[in-house]
Protein backbone atom coordinates (compact mmCIF):
# COMPACT_ATOMS: atom_id res chain seq x y z
CA UNK A 1 0.00 0.00 0.00
CA UNK A 2 0.77 3.73 -1.07
CA UNK A 3 0.27 6.40 1.14
CA UNK A 4 0.68 10.27 1.61
CA UNK A 5 0.37 13.16 3.18
CA UNK A 6 -1.52 15.87 1.46
CA UNK A 7 -3.23 19.38 1.52
CA UNK A 8 -6.60 19.33 -0.24
CA UNK A 9 -8.98 22.15 -0.38
CA UNK A 10 -7.49 24.48 2.65
CA UNK A 11 -7.22 20.59 4.75
CA UNK A 12 -4.52 18.43 5.85
CA UNK A 13 -5.04 14.94 5.49
CA UNK A 14 -3.71 11.26 4.71
CA UNK A 15 -4.35 9.64 1.53
CA UNK A 16 -4.07 5.92 0.11
CA UNK A 17 -3.38 5.27 -3.64
CA UNK A 18 -5.71 3.54 -5.93
CA UNK A 19 -5.65 2.71 -9.29
CA UNK A 20 -3.35 6.30 -10.07
CA UNK A 21 -5.23 8.89 -7.89
CA UNK A 22 -5.82 9.77 -4.23
CA UNK A 23 -8.31 8.46 -2.43
CA UNK A 24 -8.26 11.45 0.63
CA UNK A 25 -9.28 10.29 3.98
CA UNK A 26 -12.52 12.73 3.87
CA UNK A 27 -13.53 10.74 1.18
CA UNK A 28 -12.60 12.58 -2.09
CA UNK A 29 -10.85 11.18 -5.21
CA UNK A 30 -8.53 13.35 -6.87
CA UNK A 31 -5.55 13.54 -9.06
CA UNK A 32 -2.26 13.86 -7.70
CA UNK A 33 -2.08 17.84 -9.58
CA UNK A 34 -5.18 18.54 -7.13
CA UNK A 35 -2.99 18.55 -4.40
CA UNK A 36 -0.08 19.76 -2.68
CA UNK A 37 2.51 17.27 -1.48
CA UNK A 38 3.67 17.19 2.28
CA UNK A 39 6.81 14.67 3.87
CA UNK A 40 4.45 11.35 3.71
CA UNK A 41 4.28 11.16 7.61
CA UNK A 42 5.58 13.76 9.60
CA UNK A 43 9.15 13.44 10.94
CA UNK A 44 10.39 12.66 14.24
CA UNK A 45 14.48 11.82 15.03
CA UNK A 46 15.91 11.86 11.62
CA UNK A 47 19.04 9.88 11.21
CA UNK A 48 21.56 10.92 8.04
CA UNK A 49 23.83 8.44 7.10
CA UNK A 50 27.14 10.08 5.52
CA UNK A 51 29.01 7.99 3.50
CA UNK A 52 27.70 4.94 3.10
CA UNK A 53 28.55 3.99 0.17
CA UNK A 54 31.94 3.28 -0.58
CA UNK A 55 32.06 4.75 -3.99
CA UNK A 56 30.28 8.05 -3.12
CA UNK A 57 33.55 7.97 0.07
CA UNK A 58 35.80 7.65 -3.05
CA UNK A 59 34.59 10.81 -5.10
CA UNK A 60 34.90 12.85 -2.38
CA UNK A 61 38.49 11.87 -1.56
CA UNK A 62 37.72 9.54 1.78
CA UNK A 63 37.98 6.27 2.85
CA UNK A 64 34.77 4.47 3.40
CA UNK A 65 34.38 4.51 7.23
CA UNK A 66 34.50 1.99 9.55
CA UNK A 67 31.81 3.03 11.89
CA UNK A 68 28.63 4.74 10.92
CA UNK A 69 28.95 8.12 10.60
CA UNK A 70 25.24 9.70 11.16
CA UNK A 71 23.99 13.51 11.93
CA UNK A 72 20.42 14.80 12.51
CA UNK A 73 18.78 16.59 10.63
CA UNK A 74 15.80 19.05 11.75
CA UNK A 75 11.51 18.90 10.76
CA UNK A 76 12.03 22.08 9.35
CA UNK A 77 14.26 20.69 6.34
CA UNK A 78 11.91 18.70 4.65
CA UNK A 79 9.19 19.53 2.09
CA UNK A 80 7.01 17.50 -0.70
CA UNK A 81 7.17 16.14 -3.64
CA UNK A 82 6.64 19.33 -6.46
CA UNK A 83 8.39 21.43 -4.06
CA UNK A 84 10.57 24.31 -4.57
CA UNK A 85 14.19 24.11 -3.45
CA UNK A 86 16.50 27.41 -2.06
CA UNK A 87 19.46 27.70 -3.80
CA UNK A 88 21.46 30.63 -2.61
CA UNK A 89 22.68 32.18 -5.58
CA UNK A 90 26.28 32.68 -4.14
CA UNK A 91 26.38 28.91 -3.89
CA UNK A 92 28.94 27.43 -6.04
CA UNK A 93 28.46 23.73 -4.82
CA UNK A 94 24.94 22.64 -4.68
CA UNK A 95 24.69 18.90 -5.33
CA UNK A 96 21.84 16.56 -4.65
CA UNK A 97 22.07 13.20 -3.11
CA UNK A 98 18.98 10.56 -4.12
CA UNK A 99 18.28 8.09 -1.10
CA UNK A 100 16.48 5.49 0.20
CA UNK A 101 14.36 6.67 3.50
CA UNK A 102 13.39 4.20 5.87
CA UNK A 103 10.38 5.09 8.21
CA UNK A 104 10.48 3.50 11.39
CA UNK A 105 6.97 2.07 12.61
CA UNK A 106 7.06 1.69 16.56
CA UNK A 107 9.46 2.12 19.27
CA UNK A 108 11.76 -0.07 20.39
CA UNK A 109 15.94 0.11 21.70
CA UNK A 110 18.65 -2.48 21.89
CA UNK A 111 16.92 -4.08 18.96
CA UNK A 112 19.00 -7.06 16.81
CA UNK A 113 19.61 -6.92 13.33
CA UNK A 114 17.36 -10.16 12.92
CA UNK A 115 14.41 -8.52 14.60
CA UNK A 116 15.30 -5.19 12.58
CA UNK A 117 12.55 -4.93 9.64
CA UNK A 118 9.87 -5.97 12.85
CA UNK A 119 10.59 -1.92 13.45
CA UNK A 120 10.23 -0.59 10.05
CA UNK A 121 6.36 1.26 9.18
CA UNK A 122 7.89 1.50 5.47
CA UNK A 123 10.02 3.23 3.04
CA UNK A 124 9.65 6.34 1.14
CA UNK A 125 12.41 8.51 -1.57
CA UNK A 126 14.60 11.41 -0.40
CA UNK A 127 17.08 14.23 -1.72
CA UNK A 128 19.58 15.10 0.95
CA UNK A 129 20.90 18.10 -0.95
CA UNK A 130 24.30 19.51 -0.14
CA UNK A 131 25.61 23.06 -0.28
CA UNK A 132 29.24 22.01 0.33
CA UNK A 133 30.38 25.75 -0.38
CA UNK A 134 29.57 25.71 3.38
CA UNK A 135 31.16 22.69 4.61
CA UNK A 136 33.90 22.40 7.15
CA UNK A 137 34.13 18.91 7.60
CA UNK A 138 33.00 15.78 5.55
CA UNK A 139 32.96 13.58 9.00
CA UNK A 140 30.99 16.01 10.89
CA UNK A 141 28.49 18.28 8.01
CA UNK A 142 27.75 21.56 9.76
CA UNK A 143 24.32 23.08 10.06
CA UNK A 144 24.42 25.45 7.06
CA UNK A 145 24.71 22.40 4.95
CA UNK A 146 22.61 19.97 5.86
CA UNK A 147 20.20 21.47 8.39
CA UNK A 148 18.81 24.24 5.86
CA UNK A 149 14.94 25.11 5.52
CA UNK A 150 13.30 23.36 2.53
CA UNK A 151 16.67 21.38 1.65
CA UNK A 152 15.25 18.13 1.78
CA UNK A 153 12.15 16.57 -0.57
CA UNK A 154 11.15 13.51 0.50
CA UNK A 155 8.14 11.68 -0.37
CA UNK A 156 5.86 11.49 -2.45
CA UNK A 157 4.60 8.67 -1.11
CA UNK A 158 5.26 6.23 2.45
CA UNK A 159 5.33 2.49 0.84
CA UNK A 160 4.49 -0.48 3.09
CA UNK A 161 7.22 -2.29 4.20
CA UNK A 162 5.64 -5.30 2.81
CA UNK A 163 5.42 -4.56 -0.68
CA UNK A 164 9.08 -3.98 -0.42
CA UNK A 165 10.56 -7.86 -1.01
CA UNK A 166 13.90 -6.96 -0.78
CA UNK A 167 15.42 -3.09 0.34
CA UNK A 168 18.52 -4.09 -0.18
CA UNK A 169 18.28 -4.73 -3.99
CA UNK A 170 17.14 -1.66 -5.18
CA UNK A 171 18.48 0.60 -8.04
CA UNK A 172 18.64 4.61 -7.46
CA UNK A 173 18.43 7.05 -9.85
CA UNK A 174 18.92 10.88 -10.36
CA UNK A 175 17.61 13.13 -13.15
CA UNK A 176 18.50 16.47 -13.86
CA UNK A 177 16.39 18.60 -16.49
CA UNK A 178 15.63 15.05 -18.08
CA UNK A 179 19.20 13.58 -18.37
CA UNK A 180 20.59 10.49 -15.78
CA UNK A 181 23.16 11.63 -13.82
CA UNK A 182 23.46 9.17 -11.00
CA UNK A 183 22.63 5.59 -10.88
CA UNK A 184 23.52 3.23 -7.60
CA UNK A 185 22.40 0.40 -5.87
CA UNK A 186 21.52 -0.21 -2.45
CA UNK A 187 23.31 -3.48 -1.91
CA UNK A 188 26.37 -1.31 -2.12
CA UNK A 189 26.05 0.05 1.25
CA UNK A 190 28.20 -0.07 3.70
CA UNK A 191 26.38 -0.56 6.74
CA UNK A 192 22.93 -2.36 5.32
CA UNK A 193 19.26 -1.33 7.34
CA UNK A 194 19.52 -4.05 9.40
CA UNK A 195 22.95 -2.70 10.86
CA UNK A 196 22.01 0.72 11.17
CA UNK A 197 18.82 -0.22 13.19
CA UNK A 198 20.54 -2.48 15.83
CA UNK A 199 23.32 0.37 15.80
CA UNK A 200 21.34 3.57 16.13
CA UNK A 201 19.03 1.56 19.01
CA UNK A 202 21.89 0.26 21.00
CA UNK A 203 22.57 3.88 22.44
CA UNK A 204 19.34 5.82 22.09
CA UNK A 205 15.31 4.71 21.47
CA UNK A 206 13.78 4.52 18.50
CA UNK A 207 10.22 5.53 17.95
CA UNK A 208 7.56 5.64 15.15
CA UNK A 209 8.26 8.04 12.34
CA UNK A 210 11.80 8.26 12.88
CA UNK A 211 13.57 8.44 9.66
CA UNK A 212 16.46 7.25 8.72
CA UNK A 213 18.32 8.49 5.47
CA UNK A 214 20.44 5.58 4.22
CA UNK A 215 23.33 7.53 1.97
CA UNK A 216 23.83 8.15 -1.28
CA UNK A 217 26.03 6.63 -4.38
CA UNK A 218 28.10 8.05 -6.36
CA UNK A 219 27.06 10.11 -9.27
CA UNK A 220 26.87 13.67 -7.70
CA UNK A 221 26.41 16.57 -10.21
CA UNK A 222 25.99 20.56 -9.35
CA UNK A 223 22.58 21.93 -9.68
CA UNK A 224 20.99 25.51 -10.53
CA UNK A 225 18.29 27.59 -10.00
CA UNK A 226 15.79 26.40 -12.69
CA UNK A 227 16.55 22.57 -12.80
CA UNK A 228 13.61 19.99 -12.64
CA UNK A 229 16.01 17.27 -9.90
CA UNK A 230 14.07 13.90 -9.94
CA UNK A 231 15.09 11.28 -7.80
CA UNK A 232 14.24 7.79 -8.02
CA UNK A 233 14.42 4.86 -6.23
CA UNK A 234 12.94 1.50 -7.68
CA UNK A 235 9.72 -0.07 -6.06
CA UNK A 236 9.36 3.08 -4.33
CA UNK A 237 8.64 6.43 -6.08
CA UNK A 238 9.62 9.14 -8.02
CA UNK A 239 10.33 12.71 -5.97
CA UNK A 240 10.20 15.44 -8.12
CA UNK A 241 11.94 18.71 -7.09
CA UNK A 242 13.08 22.17 -8.45
CA UNK A 243 15.88 24.59 -7.64
CA UNK A 244 14.70 28.49 -7.22
CA UNK A 245 17.15 31.24 -6.32
CA UNK A 246 17.38 34.42 -4.54
CA UNK A 247 14.73 36.17 -6.88
CA UNK A 248 12.15 33.90 -6.19
CA UNK A 249 12.60 33.33 -2.51
CA UNK A 250 13.75 37.20 -1.85
CA UNK A 251 10.67 38.01 -3.62
CA UNK A 252 8.11 35.73 -1.45
CA UNK A 253 9.98 36.99 1.74
CA UNK A 254 8.94 40.35 0.96
CA UNK A 255 5.28 39.36 -0.14
CA UNK A 256 4.97 37.53 2.92
CA UNK A 257 6.37 40.43 5.52
CA UNK A 258 4.74 42.83 3.65
CA UNK A 259 1.20 41.15 3.95
CA UNK A 260 1.63 40.48 8.12
CA UNK A 261 2.35 43.92 8.36
CA UNK A 262 -1.08 44.92 7.02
Amino acid sequence: MKTARVAANGVVQEAIVKNGKLHLHNGQIVHEQDVQFLPPVEPGTVFVLGLNYADHAGELSFKAPEEPLVFLKGPHTFVGHNALTYRPDSADHMHYECELAVVLGKTGKHIKQEDAYDYVKGYTVANDYAIRDYLENYYRPNLRVKNRDMCTPIGPYLVDKDDVKNPMNLTLKTFVNGQLTQEGHTKDMIFDIPFLIEYLSSFMTLRENDIILTGTPKGLAKVYAGDEVVTEVEQIGRLVNTIAGDKTFHRNEATTHATSHR
